[in-house]
């Protein structure tokens, strides 16, 4: 039987920050528990699960030494060092105060993480613990010291620590305990390599912080937006840049699985994978705040992912185009505060979500109007795209959220395989393309008078989730955003009305749609969910359309209010645990902050 160690509970997802090398990313906790990390890639399996699980499972801590039974304290405050990806944190003890910097540098070479410890004041007694577990916190790796390195091997994998402090092990974990001083340092690093190649080589901690200061300072500047909204606008930015597969362009949607969105329940997803959807609108925000290169990466990973058979467009990829993401159950861990099952893969790649189409047009369509450099593959790929919507656009499907009962003819779907047939008319129209251009404008007109025959309830004044339904969705949000239907018509006023009412939580953010809390719903399980984050952005940019300005901003400001204490969003937030809940952080959540950030700049609807 395993030896427990000390005492350790996961934090709540809002008490963690993010820290990455846009290939993987690590969770540190506000204690100094560093208890996810996926090695060497976001989609590589977990050295810390803590996370999902227990100390069992992996985890690494840095903090002020505390005793067995106590919990280890809280950072006094932390912050990201500006505008950057490296995380501090202070605590205030009776000793005195000590400073734990944490980074990934920007890979070069072996990916990993350092941690400088630094005495600030009087004299802390410090403790690092370090329990690695591969697989998933399931394999007991092969701990031993070679040439005064210590090293943990399991299989194709091997972890490297290096401290210039002495360390030892106990309980199947690797201390070290020390005291620090003023303007004294002592760094700690771990390093991946794969097991079967030459050690890595003795890292450089101090060199590494300050190309890592120097990456995310040049980065920034290339930001174009300087409204009132700065800050949150740039904090968004590094995370999507973080959630960036680096070698390919790819993005995942978060850089966790099985945060759940109901805490206890079984609505836990991974999503450390390429959707289509998130990245075609992170590509958006990306290219609207002056990030081209990004975009032109996201672009080709998009045509490679495709390659020549876009008849069979999935919904997501992996971060290198793999379309092979196959779902299983990890029964050894009990799940984040037993939300079970933990769930890697997503079964939910093969699903028709005909919305997709659009929004992978619409990303292509703002690429090609802002300037990115001409690809005539990806203007073929438009086409293609097309010709497949053509025979398929009145078919139902799944849906922009995944549901897991029966197929529909969701709005949303509809609308979207609209926006995917207009954008490739104007392609057409701009001379950049060929194509049967009267065929595609009756489709395109179609398409409309037949979501809005089918799709709009007359009595209630207002779209409804699916053909011959009474429900609502927060999807039919975006019809006037994607121009649809213009603000100002009365079916528009009247569907955001609707999801006022009758999507909203006591607190005043959206709802996705109705969940009964049985599995005879939409979505075919059980429980509930939490307020989705981008619905509740997606409101306060209607009600900036519809000249709701002050309403709008007065929305928006609750939502940032939301952030955790660095800026960092997870999908959802529970109004009844007033927390936040869902894989963390969320491209889908920063992505809309970002737009909404944008809207109400330019309409001039902020505060002071």
């Amino acid at each position: 039987m395993a030896v427990r160690l000390e005492y350790y509970v996961a934090g709540r997802i809002e008490d963690y920050a993010l820290i990455g090398d846009m290939q993987t990313a690590a969770l540190v906790c506000r204690d100094g528990t560093v208890d996810w990390l996926c090695l060497p890639r976001f989609d590589s399996q977990a050295v810390f699960a803590g996370l999902l699980g227990t100390e069992e499972h992996g985890f690494w801590r840095i903090g002020p030494a505390h005793g067995a039974d106590t919990g280890p304290p809280a950072a006094s405050r932390r912050t990201y060092r500006g505008d950057s990806l490296i995380l501090e944190s202070e605590w205030d003890t009776s000793r005195g105060t000590v400073r734990v910097t944490d980074f990934m540098p920007p890979r070069d070479g072996a990916p990993q993480i350092i941690r400088i410890v630094e005495g600030v004041s009087g004299r802390v007694p410090m403790r690092s613990a370090l329990r690695m577990r591969f697989a998933y916190g399931r394999v007991v790796p092969w701990v031993h010291k070679h040439e005064g390195r210590t090293v943990a091997v399991a299989g194709p994998d091997s972890v490297w620590f290096d401290t210039d402090v002495e360390t030892y092990g106990e309980s199947l974990t690797t201390y070290a305990d020390f005291t620090v001083a003023p303007g004294e340092k002592v760094a700690f690093t771990i390093s991946w390599q794969a097991s079967h190649r030459e050690p890595p080589p003795l890292p450089e901690p101090e060199q590494s912080l300050e190309a890592a200061q120097d990456f995310w300072r040049e980065w920034v500047e290339h930001c174009t937006y300087h409204g009132p909204y700065r800050e949150a606008v740039i904090r968004s930015l590094i995370t999507l840049k973080a959630l960036t597969y680096a070698p390919t362009g790819g993005i995942v949607a978060a850089p966790t699985t099985s945060l759940p969105e109901h805490i206890g329940g079984v609505r836990n997803w991974d999503y450390r994978y390429t959707w289509l959807r998130d990245a075609a609108i992170t590509l958006s925000s990306l290219l609207r705040t002056g990030y081209r290169e990004e975009a032109r990466a996201w672009r080709e990973w998009l045509l490679r992912a495709v390659a020549g058979d876009p008849e069979n467009l999935q919904i997501m990829y992996g971060i290198a185009g793999e379309r092979e993401l196959g779902e299983a159950e990890l029964d050894w861990l009990p799940g984040y505060e037993d939300s079970a099952p933990v769930r890697v893969g997503n079964g939910a790649a093969h699903q028709l979500q005909l919305d997709v189409y659009g929004e992978v047009t619409e990303a292509l369509h703002l690429a090609h109007m802002t300037g990115l450099a001409r690809n005539d593959y990806a203007s073929l790929l438009q086409l293609k795209l097309i010709s497949y919507l053509e025979n398929h656009w009145m078919e139902p499907d799944e849906g922009i959220w995944e549901v897991r009962g029966p197929r529909r003819h969701f709005v949303h779907s509809k609308v979207m395989a609209w926006v995917a047939v207009d954008r490739t008319i104007k392609l057409i129209e701009s001379g950049d393309a060929d194509g049967p251009l009267e065929k595609w404008r009756a489709l395109r007109d179609d398409i409309h008078a037949d979501v809005c025959e089918k799709g709009y309830d007359k009595e209630r004044n207002t779209f409804t989730q699916s053909y011959g339904s009474k429900e609502l969705d927060a999807s039919l949000l975006l019809i006037p955003q994607v121009g649809f239907l213009p603000p100002d018509d009365k079916r528009v006023i009247g569907t955001i009305e609707a999801i006022q009412r009758e999507l909203s939580t006591p607190d005043g953010f959206i709802l996705r749609y109705p969940t009964s809390g049985t599995d005879e719903g939409v979505d075919g399980l059980p429980g509930d969910e939490g307020a989705f984050l981008a619905c509740s952005f997606w409101m306060a940019d209607d009600l900036a359309m519809i000249g709701r300005v002050d309403e709008a901003r007065r929305l928006f400001e609750k939502l940032l209010a939301l952030r955790n204490d660095l800026g960092l969003l997870a999908e959802e937030w529970d109004p009844r645990l007033q927390r936040q809940v869902g894989n963390f952080p969320q491209a889908f959540s920063h992505v809309p902050l970002i737009d909404t950030a944008l809207r109400l700049t330019a309409s001039g609807a902020y505060g002071g």
